[in-house]
């Protein structure tokens, strides 16, 4: 749980988080880090071109958490790209779009790949985007969904992933994807063994990758997140 009241908290090193976003193109994975960042939502995003990296940090209890996202792109041309992008990271997000059932298909290859290949203590977390779609609390129409939430939880909880359906247009369940990854992550470990945290851009090489946004929730004048529980 987070915690508001740890003082001077705010001026602890940072915890190096890396997390990558996978998924397939079009279904919110830039958007869904944008609202996390900036706190805002582009109707129109262009598609990423490779990835694009930003950061973000965290206040989770006493400890401060630097989120280092790498953002990739969709498009089946840079799949070959990705393991350079989730090679050491601690965390990944696989997003598919709850309107589209072909994105939850190519979300468990993704889901399968990173346990072959990647780090096997990665937390990984299983987020349908576009809940504003089908949500009627915004006006959204369920007739609209492809993806069962019974389907999606149910490959979730067999795989050991965390679940989420969120929107980054309205910022629903946005705050809690990451605040949750955060709190399953092993902190105290990471802090042990330093130099197998993030890989920060050149974890990656660079290849492809925008210098993106970097905006710290904890610094002066930052755009700050509504409700930030995490203060992230």
């Amino acid at each position: 749980m987070a915690s508001s009241s740890s003082a001077g908290a705010p001026n602890a090193k940072p915890i190096q988080v890396k997390l990558v976003l996978l998924g397939e193109a079009a279904v919110g994975k830039s958007s869904l880090v944008l609202r996390f960042v900036n706190n805002e939502f582009q109707e129109n995003k262009e598609p990423t071109i490779g990835a694009a990296f930003l950061t973000q940090r965290c206040k989770l209890e006493d400890k401060i958490i630097k989120f280092e996202i790498w953002d990739t792109a969709g498009q089946e041309r840079f799949h070959s790209l990705a393991p350079m992008y989730y090679r050491n990271a601690q965390a990944a997000i696989v997003a598919y779009d709850v309107t589209k059932a072909a994105s939850l298909e190519k979300a468990m290859n993704w889901v399968e790949e990173l346990k072959r290949q990647a780090n096997r203590d990665m937390v990984i977390a299983l987020v349908g985007n576009k809940l504003d779609l089908v949500s009627a609390s915004h006006g959204g129409d369920e007739a609209v969904r492809k993806v069962p939430v019974a389907q999606a939880r149910a490959y979730a909880d067999e795989h050991g992933l965390l679940f989420f359906e969120a929107s980054a247009k309205t910022g629903d369940n946005v705050l809690e994807v990451f605040t949750d990854i955060a709190g399953k992550i092993p902190l105290d470990h990471l802090l042990a063994h330093p130099h197998r945290g993030a890989g920060g851009r050149g974890g990656a090489g660079g290849a492809g990758a925008g210098a993106g946004n970097r905006v710290d929730l904890l610094r002066d004048g930052a755009p700050r997140a509504d409700n930030a529980s995490c203060a992230c």
